[in-house]
């Protein structure tokens, strides 16, 4: 679901929260459109905005855990669970989070990559959302789903800035619904001053591979 359908439609600040985010093409390789985030969070007022959204809608649904996925999770997270009064719950890659984890693969374009959480971070019972920068496929996110559900807790929702509608992702989240600010940018100022190309021809991604 895009905010613009659930009440925000019109909302200057969707427009100015994606205008923000800078698009760089062939980057990390030819043929990807990357939308960069850091140019947002360089924005007060954008970066605001983005995180005020997310708490006006999830203020009054009792979320007890914000788990925000590596890396640019984090980036939103920690916001979005102190404007909630929520506590904030890293999913880290393998081998970053000291003690005892719980693990949960998924796969990438190529190959898999892992989730990992502490063990007794969330209780059972706890109701969660999800927070990530992009979802395309919806593989990094069906796993923090799984992650959580086998710590006990009830996954109220995943929420992305951006998202890919044309890929569905939204499909491989075991029915848990998913909140998105806005679509990828479609064109960019290119450094020397001309207009890059549409994001159509393109894979639009935040990070490496369609993981997300």
């Amino acid at each position: 679901m895009f905010a613009e359908e659930n009440g925000l439609k019109g909302d200057p600040r969707l427009q100015a929260i994606s205008q923000a985010i800078r698009v760089v093409p062939h980057f990390p390789k030819q043929g990807i459109m990357f939308q960069d985030i850091t140019t947002l969070l360089l924005d007060h007022k954008a970066f605001k905005d983005t995180v005020d959204i997310f708490v006006d809608r999830y203020r009054d649904m009792h979320i007890s855990v914000v788990a925000g996925v590596e890396a640019r999770g984090f980036l939103f997270g920690p916001s979005i669970a102190l404007g909630i009064g929520a506590k904030f719950v890293p999913l880290r890659k393998p081998r970053k989070l000291p003690g005892e984890v719980i693990s949960e693969k998924y796969s990438l374009e190529y190959g898999t990559d892992c989730l990992e959480l502490h063990v007794g971070a969330v209780q059972p019972g706890e109701r969660a959302i999800v927070i990530d920068d992009l979802v395309a496929t919806g593989g990094t996110l069906s796993a923090a789903i799984r992650l959580l559900e086998r710590s006990g807790a009830e996954v109220v929702e995943c929420a992305c800035v951006i998202g890919v509608p044309d890929v569905k992702g939204h499909c491989r989240l075991i029915g848990k619904p998913l909140y998105v600010l806005v679509e990828p940018r479609e064109v960019d100022k290119c450094s020397r001053g001309s207009t890059c190309v549409n994001t159509k021809s393109f894979d639009c991604v935040s990070h490496q591979g369609w993981g997300g």
